[in-house]
């Protein structure tokens, strides 16, 4: 699940990962199988397949797992049929939230999401609502104490690769792309074995909305803790200043 463009503390980032495994595994099988179906299962002449798979090994997903689910999704597979579904509107006191859904029932997941936004204090707006408030950008980021290259020859690295931006946090480096720029960048970084925590195309915020009230933090937590829940449920973005 994708929040704010800064990941603060990469170990709650992996733990969380680890928490969720089963989910993250499931859902990126669920991406699989769209790219597959949209692109064939030759990566090398699928760019959308290629940006899953990296984001697969970014969450540890096993090389067999990966190739197991391609050959499903080649094959007859289950029948079943997937499509993405964009939901937007506002948690408490205003603050913007993206919902993105990768799902086989649409009413489902419309209902679901629904209700987060109700119990969490919120409400579902129109398209368009909020989502001209966040920048589409790819963002990569690498735990420092996993990377053995120079900062400054990592920089140098993405940058020469097309990269926007580098980041450096307390414990990460966060490389920021344009969506088109975003595949040549990983690839650069792929190609010198480069690790990465996270690897994706991604909404950030242009601004942060801060919660002073404890009763909308408890709520903007609910709401984002029950999507988080839904197994539909594939990224969800928001602007809140934690």
């Amino acid at each position: 699940m994708s929040g704010h463009s800064k990941f603060a503390n990469i170990k709650h980032k992996k733990e969380k990962n680890d928490a969720a495994k089963g989910k993250v595994f499931t859902m990126i099988g669920r991406e699989i199988a769209v790219a597959v179906k949209a692109g064939g299962p030759d990566p090398n002449n699928n760019g959308k397949l290629r940006e899953v798979i990296a984001k697969a090994k970014a969450n540890n997903m096993p090389n067999d797992t990966i190739d197991r689910s391609i050959k499903k999704a080649a094959g007859a597979g289950d029948g079943v049929e997937y499509e993405t579904i964009t939901y937007e509107g506002y948690g408490p006191n205003g603050v913007a939230v993206i919902v993105e859904v990768l799902t086989d029932n649409r009413n489902r997941a419309a209902a679901n999401v629904r209700n987060a936004f109700t119990k969490g204090g919120g409400n579902m707006g129109t398209s368009g609502c909020v989502s001209f408030m966040f920048d589409e950008k790819g963002l990569i980021v690498i735990d420092k104490e996993e990377v053995e290259m120079d900062e400054d020859e990592l920089m140098m690295l993405a940058v020469e690769a097309g990269a926007e931006d580098f980041g450096v946090e307390e414990d990460s480096y966060e490389i920021t792309t344009a969506p088109d720029d975003f595949e040549a960048v990983r690839e650069a970084l792929e190609a010198q074995n480069i690790p990465m925590v996270s690897a994706e195309i991604t909404m950030i915020p242009q601004t942060y909305t801060v919660l002073n009230n404890e009763e909308d933090i408890k709520k903007m937590n609910k709401l984002l803790d029950m999507l988080d829940d839904d197994d539909d449920v594939k990224n969800v973005w928001n602007n809140w200043d934690e």
